[in-house]
This record gives structure tokens, sequence and C-alpha cells, in this order.
């Protein structure tokens, strides 16, 4: 059916030819990017569009300064359509876009979560939105794609915990239950309506990648491809060849979906 790759590129302009041959490279049917800047914009819109890809792109605040110049793409062969999206704090950060896959339409949601200590709960109210706006049971084939943020731990029996929580499992005062339910909406309760996260559905618990790693030695697995029951993966893998080579801090993430 076809292949869709998500990458938080980093904004990094010094290896932004590096990261487009790359990507390029690897041929998929649909990008999902995060990260990407008004100074980086321009170039990934022009390249991608050589490459045979047509694109769309997250919508920016007036004045996108910080955090706030940091919104995603998404690019597919053909002409991407936007759709509506929910109703967020931070907009720049989530695109739904519907794409054709071998023929199939299917919703492309290009989600960059912000992180949990930002103000005023918008890592809370981006997840929550988005899953209001992916769970809806009625039959459309939908993709989410990006850089989650969560979860902050996975055991190899799959017990799951969020940045709400610390390493054993107690909940931190500070972000409480809703925060700990946010982060979990879409990793866990998708898959208990019948989605997939397409890596641990292929792959299983034992696996330990890890898409973010810092220089002393830790990470998390940040960077997810989750799929409707509608559609199932074949292959998923995480490329952290990029990430090693140093084109991003993030390894890349593709699965091969077929319509089921």
């Amino acid at each position: 059916m076809g292949v869709v790759l998500t990458w938080n590129v980093a904004g990094r302009v010094a290896l932004q030819e590096g990261q487009i041959q790359a990507v390029l490279g690897h041929g998929a049917d649909v990008l999902c990017l995060q990260e990407v800047t008004p100074r980086t914009a321009p170039r990934w819109a022009e390249a991608l569009a050589e490459g045979g890809y047509g694109v769309q792109l997250g919508r920016w605040p007036a004045d996108p300064k910080g955090l706030r110049r940091l919104a995603v793409l998404t690019a597919a062969r053909g002409a991407p359509a936007v759709v509506p999206s929910p109703v967020l704090p931070w907009p720049e950060r989530h695109l739904a876009c519907m794409v054709s896959l071998d023929g199939v339409q299917v919703e492309i949601h290009n989600v960059h979560a912000p992180l949990s200590q930002k103000a005023g709960q918008v890592k809370v109210l981006t997840l929550e939105a988005v899953f209001a706006a992916v769970a809806r049971g009625d039959g459309v084939p939908r993709v989410v794609a990006g850089d989650l943020n969560t979860p902050r731990y996975e055991s190899r029996t799959g017990e799951v915990f969020t940045f709400a929580r610390t390493r054993s499992g107690r909940l931190r005062p500070a972000y409480g239950e809703r925060h700990d339910r946010a982060e979990l909406a879409l990793i866990a309760e998708l898959p208990a309506l019948g989605w997939r996260d397409a890596f641990r559905s292929l792959h299983g618990y034992e696996r330990r990648d890890r898409s973010w790693a810092s220089k002393v030695g830790y990470g998390w697995r940040l960077d997810h491809l989750i799929v409707s029951p509608e559609v199932e993966p074949v292959a998923c893998e995480y490329v952290h060849e990029w990430r090693e080579q140093g084109l991003s801090d993030h390894s890349a993430i593709w699965a091969e979906i077929r319509s089921r």
C-alpha cells in the first residue's frame, strides 16, 4: 500500500542538505517532518517538490519565536489535501492531511507534542485534542505520526510510564492524573481501541530502541507511527543511522502499511 516516514529534523540549518538527501534517498510515499522552522521551510518545500512530493506546512503564529518557530511539514506523492484540525494551543505543531496510498485515501496526522514542562498545559491540551480528532470509529483509515514526547519508560512486559510519573511509577503531583492520561491517550488508549503501534505490534517490547538519546547514555522512544484498525503495519523500523551521523538528535521511523 505505501510507506510513511516521520522524522524530527531538529531545525538544523547547517545539516539540512544532508537531511534532504537522506529523506529523498529513502523514498517513502509520505513524509512527516517536525521542527521545521521559518528558515528551513522554503528549502524543504523546494527540494521535496523537485523530488516529486506535494507539500503542506503547519500554520505558524503571527510572530514565530522560540519554540513557536517549530512547525510540522507533511509531504506526499501527489497532492496532500489539508483537512480540518482540532483547536490547539500551538496549531503549528499538528497538521492533518488526506493522502492517497495506492489508491486508498488515508488521513495522516503529523504531530509534535510540546514538552511536559511548558506552561499552560500545552502538551496535555495538544494530546487530548488530537486523540479526540482521530478516535472517531468512522471507518476512515488514519495514521498518527510524529514526535509525541512520550513515554518515559516501557518495560519488557509492556508496562508504560509517562513523564507524569517517576521511573518507579509514582505520579508526580506537579503534573497529576490528567497529564498522565493525556500522554497515554495516543500510545495506549488508541491501541485499546484496535489501533496498532507499528513498531511494538511487529517487534514486541523486547526491542529497546530509543529514538532520542542523550550524550550521557539515557534516552526515550518518543517518535511513533500508530495506525487505525482499517490499515495494518507489515514492516517498521527506526533509522538510527541518521541520528548517529548527527543529522538530528532524533531517529526517524518508517512503516509500510497496507489496507486490511
